[in-house]
């Protein structure tokens, strides 16, 4: 679904609409509470947990590509842990060429392409299944409010133009839990955005006590020419305004732009339509790497797509948070680490 506007209002101007919802967010609460309370299972690899406090679009995905990038290059094998949204296999499932984005979700399909990515809805047994097939380390997908597998590390990405929203918890605002209770659990904010709104969130934030490591949004040189390029948008992720601004800034002219709920279903019938009001435009249609997963086949070779990498920008501060969750597994790749991670 698209993004109420009253979940965007904070304090006392959220409204009425909010207030009316507010006793489905304490059912919603209780739902949470009996997930976290349960005994978790530990692995004998070392579990780094990417997840939000926000319902929808942060950059998760994105990070998680980021930190895997970074495992694999200080010598380490790690694999991928996702519930796999959307997807019909229940699994734990290794995600291979085989499989599409109905099977186990878009997410894991842009995920593979960086390291074994296993599909599970039962997050214990996907890991299990990793450390089966030589894994060292496991970055879990989406997985904070989920209690059953215990994380050593913890990162909240955090969009940084967005923020919390109202604050509020699901459905009465944009969040998942309460933001004391899911930064009690963190271990290390990540704040995603441009700097002037990096800047603002932190000032406005200034009670957070939480280790906060900052990161941008760059888009990935293909050798296409966007400056000026006539193009009709669509994108059905969390936010969508973020594909469409990231077009803004390499320079793109956005004739139309059009907002998607989240893993929407881009059947044949609309993409025709698209590349039909496209055409007539004299435009390119556009849309979202993990949007381009799930696209029929018969469409994938026209339309383009605007990759981007999240650039963390202190590495260091996360390796100094890191270090001790990963020597009580890994005590002499952990040197290596320790060596490398700065360079």
């Amino acid at each position: 679904m698209l993004t109420p506007r009253f979940w965007k209002n904070s304090g006392s101007n959220s409204g009425m609409t909010t207030f009316f919802l507010t006793p489905f967010s304490w059912i919603w609460t209780l739902g949470l509470k009996y997930r976290l309370n349960v005994p978790p299972h530990k692995v004998k690899v070392p579990v780094i947990c990417i997840g939000n406090i926000n319902l929808g679009g942060v950059g998760k995905t994105p990070t998680v590509i980021a930190f895997t990038k970074k495992l694999k290059e200080i010598g380490l094998n790690p694999h991928i842990v996702s519930k796999g949204y959307k997807g019909k296999l229940t699994g734990p499932v290794l995600v291979s060429e085989k499989h599409n984005s109905k099977d186990v979700g878009d997410e894991p399909i842009l995920l593979s392409s960086f390291a074994p990515t296993w599909v599970s809805k039962d997050r214990v047994k996907g890991a299990k299944e990793a450390v089966e097939n030589g894994c060292d380390i496991i970055i879990l997908d989406d997985g904070f409010q989920n209690g059953y597998l215990h994380k050593d590390f913890s990162v909240i990405v955090v969009d940084a133009k967005r923020g919390f929203g109202n604050e509020r918890v699901f459905p009465a605002g944009p969040l998942r839990e309460s933001v004391d209770r899911g930064l009690k659990r963190a271990d290390l904010m990540l704040l995603v955005g441009d700097e002037p709104d990096r800047v603002r969130f932190l000032n406005q934030k200034k009670e957070i006590q939480l280790e906060i490591c900052e990161a941008n949004v760059e888009v990935i040189e293909t050798g296409f020419e966007w400056k000026n390029a006539r193009v009709l948008a669509f994108a059905g992720i969390g936010n969508p305004e973020k594909f469409f601004e990231s077009l803004r800034t390499v320079g793109a002219n956005i004739l139309k732009k059009i907002p998607l709920s989240d893993h929407a279903n881009l059947n044949r019938k609309l993409i025709s339509r698209l590349l039909k009001e496209a055409k007539e435009m004299d435009a390119i249609l556009v849309t979202t790497e993990k949007d381009a997963v799930r696209l029929p086949e018969e469409f994938k070779s026209e339309i383009l797509t605007l990759p981007i990498r999240l650039l963390i920008n202190d590495w260091e501060k996360i390796n100094k948070q890191i270090e001790t969750p990963l020597k009580r597994y890994i005590p002499l790749k952990i040197i290596f680490l320790l060596i490398l991670v700065d360079k």
